[in-house]
């Protein structure tokens, strides 16, 4: 028999072979852990469709941050479950805010580990939307209409007084049109030069984000966020908003969700010189979570295959609430 010329098994045969031609390396380094705040005290409560993730109270904080820095994780990502809300989330750009106290508390206790302050409006807001809401009458109906100009000057707001606070990059998720060159203009005014943006410069209206508004309370009120996130058909779209993010000052630039979206993580790694941001969203981790606790998946080897993927796509950070977990599982391999 005619045996192949070129046998590819032969890089295959052993650890230490496979190990040595790995092309796609996934550390520690590249994680970011989300953490939500609450007002409140004494609260440590786990969220029902996310498990494993928890409502934090700001004293029951340091033991979580304790934990991310011991393993290794260089960041971590603050989200913000407010007391009360209103019209404009107020509660967002307050001094005393749940995310702006959680960023100096954490900061005074681990200076060298980043603090990512997500910066929208929706969990704060009474009609659960990332900008203010004008409401007018068609038909003698009364309707809702996010409005993009006057949503951004709030928006400015919220990330000057998260920078005042301490936070080392600045994260807005609102999808809102020249929100990158309101923010970059306003942080810069107030100082913040040197304080980097990490846009959520493609961001889809999609369904993978139900667990993770059970946590904030973010749910609209009404209607849906498809006029202001992308439509999840659409791949030449989210070229031109990460251009547009480019040329208005994003330091960073993030794909969300991420494995139904592994496609634009790559087109955007090939096009930018910029770092690429995956968001591996709730949805994500909690159908992981479902089927590992029925025992349908490896929980350990089917959450590494996905996060080694989104490097393999291009992915420079993931953003993930395997974060922990997944640095313990490296840590264990060394």
């Amino acid at each position: 028999m005619e045996f192949p010329t070129t046998r590819l098994r032969r890089l295959r045969n052993s650890t230490g072979m496979r190990n040595m031609v790995r092309e796609t390396i996934l550390t520690v380094h590249d994680l970011i852990m989300p953490i939500f705040v609450t007002t409140g005290t004494d609260i440590k409560e786990e969220i029902a469709s996310m498990p494993g993730v928890y409502h934090f109270s700001l004293d029951h904080l340091d033991a979580e941050v304790d934990e991310i820095v011991a393993l290794g994780i260089p960041a971590v990502v603050l989200f913000g479950v407010p007391a009360t809300k209103d019209a404009v989330g107020s509660s967002a750009f307050d001094e005393n805010g749940i995310v702006q106290q959680a960023t100096r508390q954490i900061k005074a206790k681990y200076p060298n580990l980043l603090v990512i302050a997500d910066t929208c409006l929706c969990q704060y807001t009474d009609h659960g939307h990332c900008g203010m809401v004008h409401v007018h009458e068609v038909n003698g109906q009364q309707v809702g209409v996010v409005d993009n100009d006057a949503s951004l000057q709030y928006l400015v707001q919220t990330a000057v007084s998260q920078a005042q606070a301490g936070a080392d990059i600045i994260a807005p998720s609102n999808m809102m049109d020249g929100f990158v060159q309101a923010i970059r203009t306003g942080l810069d005014e107030a100082g913040f030069t040197d304080i980097p943006i990490m846009s959520y410069s493609v961001k889809y209206a999609s369904a993978f984000y139900g667990p993770f508004r059970d946590a904030a309370n973010s749910t609209p009120q009404f209607g849906d966020r498809k006029t202001y996130q992308m439509d999840p058909a659409n791949a030449r779209e989210a070229l031109r908003e990460a251009e547009e993010d480019v040329i208005e000052g994003a330091d960073m630039l993030m794909v969300k969700p991420a494995m139904a979206y592994m496609d634009i993580i790559r087109v955007l790694k090939d096009q930018f010189d910029l770092p690429i941001v995956a968001y591996n969203v709730s949805g994500e981790y909690s159908m992981v979570k479902a089927a590992s606790k029925l025992g349908w998946i490896d929980e350990k080897a089917v959450t590494m295959e996905l996060l080694v993927g989104l490097k393999r796509a291009g992915a420079d950070i993931v953003i993930t609430y395997f974060a922990k977990d997944a640095a313990r599982w490296l840590s264990d391999t060394q």
